[in-house]
């Protein structure tokens, strides 16, 4: 499951803003491993954002996911990859105080096989993108 660095939470006390860095796929096709993200620490969440929390029975544990809806006084997260598991439909609704913060961008790194110029050209107009509620462009791109 997607977890941010633990560096993540020693700067979400001080700042707004922090990095975070994406580790297992659940949230594919969104998010990859070892993607960068910008996290809004204390942003208010809306449905369909992706959220940055502590893991409800391993709180020493964050985890990415995707806010789904409001349920009583939490949350209901999934990932975007229904394959990889670890979300709400494992451990159930997620207390609103343990949702940290909402990712508001996405870095990808360059691949160490990326050579051409093509793809250095396709890297550069795709590695910084903003995360979005809407999930629609990853459908459209899956279904072609």
């Amino acid at each position: 499951m997607p977890e941010p660095s633990q560096e993540a939470e020693r700067v979400s006390g001080a700042l707004p803003f922090g990095p975070a860095e994406v580790s297992g796929p659940s949230m594919v096709p969104t998010l990859h491993h070892g993607d960068l993200l910008v996290v809004h620490w204390g942003a208010r969440v809306r449905p369909g954002d992706v959220v940055v929390l502590r893991h409800p029975f391993q709180q020493d544990l964050l985890v990415v996911k995707r806010a789904v809806e409001r349920r009583g006084s939490g949350w209901w997260v999934l990932g975007d990859n229904p394959f990889a598991g670890g979300d709400s439909t494992d451990y159930g609704v997620v207390p609103g105080e343990l949702v940290l913060g909402r990712v508001r961008l996405r870095y990808r790194r360059r691949r160490a096989g990326q050579r051409s110029w093509l793809a250095t050209v396709g890297w550069v107009f795709s590695a910084l993108r903003p995360v979005t509620a809407d999930r629609s462009a990853s459908r459209r791109l899956r279904a072609r």
